[in-house]
């Protein structure tokens, strides 16, 4: 081994449970260390259905603990990520030939009491008959009931809290893989390969399985652990179409098989629609959308919708994969998404917990838990603290966001809004950095077009760990949808050439 880190906790996976564990241990004064096989964000907390929700489904479930679990911290993101998770308003059209509309009122004044007194606005009923949004709907669908969940950008949510952890004193690697991890003296001795091929030893007290889809693969590979549990791989697949929902306002859809396919709002002149649960047991680094995924959402939505969607309207797509905890559930969407932090020891009593499950709603409480699990390794930790420490860009002035854009704009009135208000949306507060000096639209560097300007490329990569164009145009942003390829190459060629080294190591 060329060299040696000695830290008290290694998480291993840079997805939204790696991340904010990775922060929430920095904040307590743990050494820590997080490292990532690929980009932040790169598999399944980058392929979510972009809500922050409690999840009105799992009540018939009887979820009954997370989807109050979910709406409360929903309540927090908004407080503690303001830029990057917001209220949106939903549309439910009655379908009684699937439910009863009692059984969707009943539903929905549980989720209100659920939510408590602080949350957003209360549901009620709905008529579309005079409304823009009914326009968008088969004529038999007219009422229903709106309710309020919320939106999120998850890939700048895992950037938001790496960064902060990285802020409090954790080393962030990515393109970092864990090759081996073995009991050593009390805790472990790792082995991690960079993406240049040089190997690199860490010592840790304790290791944070947070690798998602990979958590048995990472537990059979590289550890001495048999863990008791199983995951249950599960494929969710989403389209993406141009075609906005009116009137800002996303649709919850009931469908034939009694799942629901949410219609949101996206990147401005877009939809997201999504999305599927199929079993999965090939290699979760190599999913994509099947032909039959494409068909379902399709079927799902045109059961609603006067125009009808086919495949020429699809503009990308993109699937991720959920590790849900086995529950003994035979079809995948009445698995449980609640969350298991299983903890297991080496033969040394080196502690090692493994996450299955989880929604990216409730991140922030699942980090909790999980320094709590490892409360015997590190004794007197200091008290939990994120609930109330905004994220990096989240200190808004005293401002909301849109306000706050307003303001910024006002600030650089040399600049193009669009640039800047797209700018201020991606980063909050921490839009100003992006900027620096710039006062002049040439001192942004190259514009790319939808936004995306050279000088925000750069500071993907010498601040938020990005490497190359896909970091960029599909994670940090989304700014792939509004370019041509010839215009995505040149974000490539930027990219190349804002490059310093393929170390891995954190900004």
């Amino acid at each position: 081994m060329s060299s040696r880190l000695d830290v008290d906790l290694l998480v291993v996976g840079g997805g939204i449970h790696g991340a904010g564990i990775a922060r929430d241990a920095a904040g307590r004064g743990l050494r820590v260390l997080l490292v990532e096989q690929g980009d932040l964000a790169g598999a399944t907390s980058s392929a979510s259905s972009k809500l922050a929700h409690g999840g009105l489904r799992y009540l018939e479930l009887g979820d009954f603990r997370l989807v109050r679990e979910a709406l409360r911290e929903r309540q927090t993101l908004m407080r503690i990520a303001a830029h990057l998770v917001r209220p949106m308003p939903f549309f439910l059209p009655t379908a009684a030939s699937i439910r009863p509309v009692w059984q969707l009122r009943a539903g929905l004044a549980v989720y209100d009491w659920l939510a408590g007194a602080h949350g957003l606005p209360r549901s009620r009923a709905l008529d579309l008959s005079h409304a823009a949004d009914g326009q968008l709907l088969q004529p038999q669908y007219r009422r229903g009931f709106c309710y309020y969940d919320g939106w999120a950008d998850d890939a700048r949510l895992v950037v938001a809290n790496a960064l902060d952890a990285n802020a409090r004193g954790a080393l962030v690697m990515t393109h970092t893989r864990c090759v081996r991890a073995k009991p050593f003296e009390d805790g472990w001795a790792v082995e991690l390969r960079l993406a240049s091929g040089a190997a690199l030893e860490a010592i840790a007290r304790a290791i944070v399985n947070a690798t998602g889809p990979w958590v048995d693969q990472f537990l059979a590979r590289c550890t001495p652990v048999r863990a008791p549990l199983r995951a249950h791989l599960i494929k969710g697949s989403h389209l993406v179409v141009r075609r906005r929902p009116p009137g800002g306002r996303a649709l919850l859809l009931q469908n034939d098989d009694r799942r629901v396919v949410f219609v949101v709002p996206f990147e401005g002149e877009f939809a997201l629609i999504g999305t599927t649960d199929v079993p999965l047991s090939g290699d979760p680094g190599a999913v994509a959308i099947s032909a039959e995924e494409v068909e379902y959402l399709c079927r799902a939505v045109n059961r609603y919708l006067a125009q009808a969607l086919t495949e020429r309207d699809i503009v990308w797509t993109f699937s991720g994969v959920r590790a849900l905890r086995v529950d003994g559930q035979k079809h995948p969407s009445r698995a449980t998404r609640d969350y298991v932090l299983q903890l297991d020891h080496a033969q040394n009593g080196a502690p090692i917990l493994s996450i299955y499950g989880g929604k990216l709603t409730t991140y922030r409480q699942l980090s909790e838990k999980a320094l709590l699990k490892l409360v015997r390794t590190f004794q007197s930790l200091p008290a939990g603290w994120t609930a109330q420490a905004p994220l990096p860009g989240s200190d808004l002035r005293g401002m909301d966001p849109a306000r706050y854009a307003e303001w910024l704009c006002a600030r650089y009135p040399g600049l193009p809004a669009e640039v800047v208000i797209d700018i201020a949306r991606r980063h909050g507060a921490l839009a100003e950095a992006v900027i620096g000096a710039a006062r002049h639209p040439e001192d942004l560097g190259p514009q790319f077009g939808g936004g995306l300007t050279g000088c925000e490329v750069e500071y993907f990569i010498q601040r938020e760990w990005a490497r190359d164009a896909d970091d960029v145009l599909w994670r940090r942003t989304k700014a792939g949808l509004h370019l041509s390829e010839a215009q995505r190459q040149k974000v490539a060629q930027h990219c190349r050439a804002t490059q310093p080294d393929t170390s891995g190591e954190a900004a």
